[in-house]
């Protein structure tokens, strides 16, 4: 790595979904209007749960701490692609770059975590109901978020060093509307096998891992949900995990259809596209997921801010 190579790289321009000035004014309005309604959305559930004593629940307090972290999660990205287009510039700073993947790769990774330890909430409540209270005390829950935000913040820091030893030359053209960790390694002049070999094999660790955990969790709740002789019992059973089961779905299937996608179609702009479900439509459609699928988070809308949901 030479010195004079980083030096030379203060600033990065991201190109966004589009360059087409016509387009400017509408990507605007759509996405601050996503973004308020993401904010707002994620921070109702916040409060609720916060503010209404029969939600001090496991079930609820990882619900919680998801819709902060899609609070953040989102806020890494839109802020600075809105910033952009009203200023007309599509510049960003190599720190700036740098500390925006580090973010977004933490509240990804933060993302993953909790929708996979509220996959083993669901399970403990279902499948050991007698000891949910026992095996779930306050003190593993909060354990459980520590450890993932422990993980997410290791990941992100390996991440954003690994991409630190790079050298890249001026000018450089990203073709996203945010520092993308592929897109800055793929864009790099100095070799970067071993940033792929590290990423992907992190991939591979902590995101099968965690997705494979939900799987083998819900194939258990499945199994107990049939054993169940009441009709009235499954429904139940079911119901308190359907909100949680669209989330996990629309969470990986739209991450697996973009990094599926995109060896297929090469094409930068489609998967920076493409990449818009996850990063932003997904955080926007939990708040709903939640609020209209559980009657709990409802009543406590209803009664805290007096809406009709």
């Amino acid at each position: 790595m030479e010195p004079e190579n980083l030096t030379r790289v203060s600033e990065f321009v991201l190109l966004g979904l589009s360059e087409d000035p016509d387009l400017q004014p509408l990507l605007f309005g759509l996405f601050l209007s996503m973004y308020l309604i993401t904010v707002l959305g994620n921070l109702l559930i916040v409060l609720a749960v916060s503010s209404e004593s029969h939600l001090h629940t496991p079930m609820y307090f990882f619900l919680c701490n998801l819709s902060f972290v899609d609070i953040c999660f989102t806020s890494t990205t839109i802020p600075k692609m809105l910033v952009n287009i009203q200023t007309q510039s599509k510049v960003i700073t190599y720190g700036g770059c740098i500390t925006q993947m580090y973010f977004f790769i933490l509240f990804a990774g933060l993302d993953n975590f909790l929708l996979t330890v509220m996959a083993y909430d669901r399970f403990v409540a279902i499948c050991h109901p007698l000891h949910y209270t026992v095996i779930m005390h306050p003190r593993l829950c909060g354990q459980l978020v520590l450890v993932s935000w422990t993980i997410g913040v290791l990941i992100s820091l390996l991440y954003s060093l690994m991409v630190l030893r790079l050298s890249f030359r001026a000018d450089l053209q990203i073709p996203h509307f945010f520092c993308e960790l592929n897109q800055m390694i793929q864009l790099a002049c100095s070799d970067n096998f071993v940033n792929n070999l590290v990423m992907y094999f992190v991939a591979v660790l902590l995101g099968g891992g965690p997705l494979a955990g939900i799987l083998y969790s819900y194939s258990k709740i499945v199994s107990c949900i049939r054993a169940m002789s009441s009709a009235q019992g499954k429904y139940k059973a079911f119901s308190t995990c359907a909100s949680h089961l669209s989330v996990v779905s629309l969470f990986y299937l739209t991450i697996l259809g973009v990094y599926l996608s995109s060896p297929a179609t090469h094409n930068a702009h489609s998967s920076a596209t493409a990449s818009v479900l996850y990063t932003v439509v997904t955080p926007m459609l939990n708040p709903f997921i939640y609020s209209l699928r559980n009657n709990d988070i409802k009543g406590a809308l209803q009664r805290s801010f007096g809406m009709t949901v």
